[in-house]
């Protein structure tokens, strides 16, 4: 492509698009048609111009071109009530449930990564003398030691309001770090799966796993589910970096981007309910089944908005992506 010819033979479009585009909300019918015209032939300008003849400052004026016609084009939406609903009951479910194939298998090898810690702590003194000195371990582990008052150490309301906070802070972390290669995930994993296994370890050494389980599970089923599902939507969108597929790796990472970004407001609201959990019922003095009760009802029914809401809106090919009529057109590419 000769840049100079190109530029001008298509200067005058863009300068009258440009004029149109200033004259706002006074333009008259003819005038309207005009526009929508040169803005879809302004676009397929700046499609043959990135694939042909790349020029950064011509590519940046017509970027800015295309993206306040189609503004000016399709107007602008404002959030409503009912896209937090549909967001709720067929978006985030459906994203989940999409990326069932990449949480479950971290779900599965994190539990068991912690179960072989947990293991070797508690069946090697060594390790555990490794891991802190005797009277520190005792004042964890004994009746009434740290892993049991940790839970009820401070109000629950702002008990909760911590442990949600921090929880979702890693859950983010996960989601928006795993576009660097995945690698930031899987540390931020094995940090959570090695505190997991510690106090497995430490608790059974002790005789006191029953006790230990008795105070994780309540709360811990649905908070390490709502990490699990973090981490792998992360490692998803870390893959994408590497194999974008048929697609380009901008236009397949945009899109598993904004997924990304649904699922980490979906999982702040899980993370609060098992914040809440673990503020007031895990401390309670309910007996230790019914604390695991109610974590476990919880968990089902999580699960069960995941496989029934989400599998349905999927199958009916929800992505948990933005509608097409509200993320940026894909300017198509020549091959």
């Amino acid at each position: 492509m000769d840049l100079d010819v190109f530029v001008t033979t298509h200067r005058t479009e863009w300068d009258r698009l440009d004029h149109l585009l200033h004259r706002g909300r006074s333009l008259t019918g003819a005038e309207a048609d005009e526009l929508v015209d040169l803005y879809q032939r302004t676009a397929a300008h700046l499609s043959m111009l990135r694939s042909s003849a790349p020029d950064p400052s011509l590519t940046a004026r017509l970027t800015q071109l295309v993206a306040r016609a189609r503004s000016t084009v399709t107007g602008t939406r404002r959030a409503s009530w009912r896209d937090a609903a549909r967001f709720l009951a067929a978006g985030f479910p459906a994203a989940v449930y999409r990326s069932r194939h990449w949480w479950i298998p971290t779900a599965v090898l994190s539990t068991l990564l912690a179960a072989v810690i947990g293991w070797w702590i508690g069946t090697h003194p060594e390790v555990q003398a490794a891991i802190g000195a005797p009277e520190d371990l005792r004042s964890l582990t004994r009746p009434g030691g740290e892993y049991e008052t940790y839970y009820s150490s401070h109000p629950a309301a702002s008990f909760a309001a911590q442990v949600w906070t921090n929880n979702a802070q890693a859950a983010a972390m996960c989601l928006v770090l795993g576009a660097f290669l995945c690698v930031p995930v899987l540390w931020i994993l094995f940090v959570n799966v090695l505190n997991l296994g510690v106090g497995i370890g430490l608790m059974s050494a002790a005789g006191r796993l029953d006790t230990f389980l008795g105070l994780v599970l309540p709360h811990g089923l649905l908070e390490l589910t709502a990490v699990f599902v973090a981490a792998g939507t992360g490692l998803r969108l870390g893959w994408t970096v590497i194999d974008p597929g048929p697609r380009t790796r901008r236009a397949a990472l945009a899109q598993q981007g904004r997924a990304a970004i649904g699922m980490a407001v979906g999982l702040a609201l899980v993370l609060f309910v098992s914040g809440v959990i673990e503020g007031f019922v895990t401390p309670s003095g309910l007996p230790t089944w019914g604390r695991i009760a109610i974590g476990l009802a919880a968990e089902l029914v999580f699960l069960a908005y995941v496989y029934v809401l989400g599998g349905r809106a999927a199958r009916a090919g929800e992505t948990g992506d933005l509608d097409t009529a509200e993320r940026s057109a894909e300017l198509p590419s020549a091959a």
